[in-house]
This record gives structure tokens, sequence and C-alpha cells, in this order.
């Protein structure tokens, strides 16, 4: 059975996750039993919250690391936290961040979170492992320090593009498929700036769990039912509202930052017959 308590700092998640007020917020908590995600549904039913952001804020402290081949075929991103700003603006920190780079840049396994990095040699000091390193700087810093996650890609056939905010809040690694050199790029690039702000949840619909769209459609057919809409129509109504989302969230779907008539897919399209998206990594400090 739900649990009916929650705390002020539920009630905080809550408001960064959907924009709602705190008084509208508590209402749906008590409603849901203390439940988050069947809230955060609430909210949306009732039209308070007209779309959930899609991670909600933590503790964490920080920063992303990108370390890129010179040629533009491989790239490899880290994030590593800390719990205060004061130790994530450190110098210390921050080149401990670099060598972690370097080193998943070097000898990390091609993939998301692959391979199990945490137990390599140190690559400045290869006399103790990347953990054991971590439990060092904790103790320098005196906060808790981790390795959060990390992505290395190596192109078979293309490129790999990045973004990273200039304090290194976000980073984005991006693999371009079917074209290489100067132009290749620069559209691999343009894309992974274009993630970095766009925040999609896959490349196409095929992407989208399962059970993300089951949710998304629950919502839908609550507020249909609530707008007073004719039996006859709600399934299509709801319908059309899935499509929207499935076109909001996906990279290719989506409007292109730079210029918002032009959809991502369409935009590489123009840039050559065979060009494809294979995969990507978006890591922003703090976030799920």
């Amino acid at each position: 059975m739900a649990s009916t308590t929650f705390s002020s700092k539920d009630v905080a998640e809550l408001r960064a996750r959907t924009s709602a007020g705190m008084m509208d917020c508590k209402k749906a908590l008590e409603e849901a039993g203390g439940e988050m995600d069947k809230a955060v549904d609430i909210l949306r039913r009732k039209g308070i919250a007209k779309a959930e952001k899609r991670a909600g804020r933590s503790a964490s402290q920080g920063i992303v690391v990108v370390e890129m081949a010179s040629d533009g075929t491989a790239g490899a991103m880290v994030e590593v936290n800390c719990e205060t700003d004061f130790v994530a603006r450190n110098e210390t920190f921050q080149q401990f961040a670099r060598e972690l780079g370097r080193q998943l840049a070097e000898k990390g396994t091609d993939g998301i979170d692959a391979g199990n990095f945490d137990a390599q040699p140190y690559r400045a000091d290869p006399s103790k492992t990347v953990a054991e390193h971590v439990t060092e700087m904790a103790g320098k810093t005196g906060e808790a320090i981790s390795v959060r996650r990390w992505a290395r890609f190596t192109a078979k056939n293309g490129v790999v593009g990045h973004y990273l905010h200039h304090n290194g809040s976000n980073g984005v690694l991006v693999e371009v498929d079917g074209a290489t050199g100067p132009d290749a790029l620069a559209l691999a690039r343009e894309i992974a700036l274009h993630i970095s702000f766009a925040d999609p949840i896959g490349i196409n619909a095929a992407d989208v769990p399962a059970e993300l769209i089951e949710r998304e459609r629950k919502v839908a057919e609550a507020q249909v039912a609530e707008e007073g809409k004719p039996e006859a129509i709600r399934g299509k109504i709801v319908d059309g509202k899935i499509r929207k989302f499935v076109a909001e969230r996906t990279l290719l779907e989506q409007p292109f930052v730079r210029e918002d008539k032009t959809t991502v897919g369409q935009l590489i399209k123009k840039a050559g017959e065979g060009i494809t998206v294979s995969r990507f990594a978006r890591f922003v400090v703090g976030s799920n």
C-alpha cells in the first residue's frame, strides 16, 4: 500500500518536474499517496502541468569532461560528481576529472557505461585503480566523490561529434554514420548541440520505451475524458496526442534548434544520402 506521507523535498522535486505551484503539488502528492510519478500524472490530467520535465534534479554537483580524437573518429565523455559547487570549481578536482576523461579515451570500452572503468589502473598512477584514486580524492576534498557515468564512441563508418557547455555542466556525444571529413564533423557538432538543448529520448519512435508510451496514453485518455470530448472521436484524439509526444521527444522528428522549420531528420537528409545517427549520449550534472 502506498505511503500517505511525503516531505518538503518531495514537494520541491514535484515542482521541479512539473513547474506547478506548491499547493497544487502538495494536493497532488496527498491524492497520490506520496507516489511521485502518480502525482505528476494527476497534475498533468488536471492541466496544471502541461508536460513533465524529463529528469528531476538531484543534489549532485560536479563536472562533465569530453575528450575527442583529433580526427573526429572517436570521443569519450565522463561525469564526475561531488557534493558542492565549491569542490566542483576546484582546479584539483577538475584536473582529476580531465585525467579520467583522457583515460577513458585511451583505454575505455566502447559504449555507454561499458566495461569496469573503476577497476582499471589509474592513468596517472597505475599502482592504484581508478576507484582507489576516487577514494583518495574524496579524502582530500572531504566530500563524497563518484564517477557517475561514462560513454566512449568509436565511429565505424563516420564521425563522432560533441558538445560541451562552457562550465562543464552538460555534454553530448553523437555518432554519425555514412560520411567523413569536415562537413560530416560540422553536421555531427550541430546535432550534438541540438541534443544538448532539446533532450530527445531516442533517435526515432522505436527507441521510445513501450511503458512510457502506455503511461502517456493513460494521461491523454484522462485528459480527453475530462474535456468531455465525444466518445466517437476520443480514440483519434488520443492517438494524435501520442504521435505528437513521440515526435517531440525523438531526435529525427524534433525541429532543429537553429531552424525550427526544419526537423533534424530533414537536416541530415539534406547533408547527403546514407547519413544516419547511430547513437548518442547526453550527460547533465545532477540529472537522471
